[in-house]
């Protein structure tokens, strides 16, 4: 078992121990390759007092003995199910406990259905809900998760910088996208982070659009969200472009959103609320009669997944802590007309934070008169 993963298990061990906890049933996918190093599915992980066990089935029983050097592996048969494996791994705690041993359960993961089919038969085991506790661990970075998110963002700004010249008027929103993936993965991506969203003109006014074969020419505004995944780790950009049509409108609420951001990063350090960042960023917004035109949270924590703790928000009240990276989005959008966002991700450190996106992103440095 390598140190980082060691570590992560240390981390888990040492809540159980608060929580009162004798072990852990790890459910979710996304949990499990934190903590093992697995980027496999259909497995299951029990963390107690000894090594920590794999459950798993044939076809992957090669690749953890590869991925999970330290970890005990327990394969089942073609003839038997996840749960009954676990149901046996479980049983087997009561040896070392002399009691009913208490094991918490991802209850924000688990379903119902598999939670029932557990129990049956199984009354050796008191299980106990937790909610993010594994996620609570992820929030903060260390060393190589920092390292991959940057060669994340690194790919997702070379990706940019070659697709931007490349584009013209007959390109639809979806050759955008296709353009930004082929460049990133050609980098060394395993691919996009998340389903870019490329928007133009009124596309840009809805936040999570869907990219269509709409044509790029003759809109007043281009929007980009875009990320890499690399490593596992993704990166999460955006920025708003301004194309020939664009007029004294955009330009002006282009300006505020990117004062509203700058305003927000300003305000990052350790102890903060990530209330209060959220706050930063819509006092500008408020002051320049544009804050309900800002219809989501500033941003969120990305690591594993594209969206992560903490929530950067007004009903957010999670402190800063340093090796978070969150991000921060701002926008404004005028349904019909056109939208704003700008996003970088940010790493907090221990005297304030660092912004791993290096892209321009004034009204000047990225312009398509198509």
């Amino acid at each position: 078992m390598n140190q980082q993963i060691e570590n992560r298990i240390n981390r888990l061990t040492d809540k159980l121990q608060q929580e009162g906890l004798d072990a852990a049933l790890i459910t979710n996918e996304v949990n499990v390759r934190y903590l093992t190093g697995f980027t496999g599915d259909s497995t299951y992980l029990v963390i107690g007092d000894g090594n920590p066990i794999l459950l798993s089935d044939g076809r992957y029983e090669s690749q953890i003995a590869s991925q999970c050097p330290g970890f005990e592996a327990r394969i089942r048969s073609p003839s038997d199910l996840l749960p009954d494996l676990t149901r046996d791994a479980l049983k087997s705690l009561e040896s070392g406990i002399n009691r009913t041993p208490r094991v918490g359960i991802e209850a924000q993961h688990l379903t119902l259905a598999s939670y029932r089919n557990l129990m049956t038969g199984l009354s050796e085991v008191e299980f106990v809900e937790t909610l993010g506790m594994v996620e609570s661990l992820r929030m903060i970075k260390d060393e190589t998760e920092i390292a991959t998110t940057r060669f994340a963002v690194k790919v997702a700004q070379e990706a940019f910088t070659e697709v931007l010249p490349q584009i013209r008027g007959n390109w639809t929103e979806l050759e955008v996208v296709y353009a930004l993936e082929a460049s990133m993965r050609r980098r060394g991506a395993e691919g996009c982070s998340f389903a870019p969203i490329v928007g133009a003109g009124a596309g840009a006014a809805l936040p999570h659009y869907q990219p269509s074969d709409r044509r790029i020419g003759g809109a007043n505004c281009l929007l980009i969200d875009w990320g890499a995944l690399c490593g596992g780790y993704a990166s999460d950009l955006t920025r708003t472009l301004k194309l020939a049509a664009s007029g004294d409108d955009f330009a002006h609420a282009h300006a505020v959103v990117l004062e509203a951001q700058l305003a927000a990063i300003a305000a990052i350090k350790p102890g903060v609320s990530t209330r209060v960042v959220d706050t930063a960023a819509r006092e500008v917004l408020r002051a320049a009669g544009m804050e309900q035109a800002f219809k989501h949270g500033l941003g969120h924590g990305v690591g594993l997944q594209i969206h992560e703790s903490p929530r950067m928000s007004a009903v957010g009240d999670d402190p800063l802590q340093s090796g978070m990276i969150i991000t921060v989005e701002p926008g404004v959008y005028f349904e019909g007309e056109f939208g704003i966002r700008i996003e970088d991700d940010v790493l907090v450190t221990e005297t304030g934070c660092e912004v791993l996106s290096d892209l321009p992103k004034g009204l000047d440095d990225h312009c398509l008169m198509l």
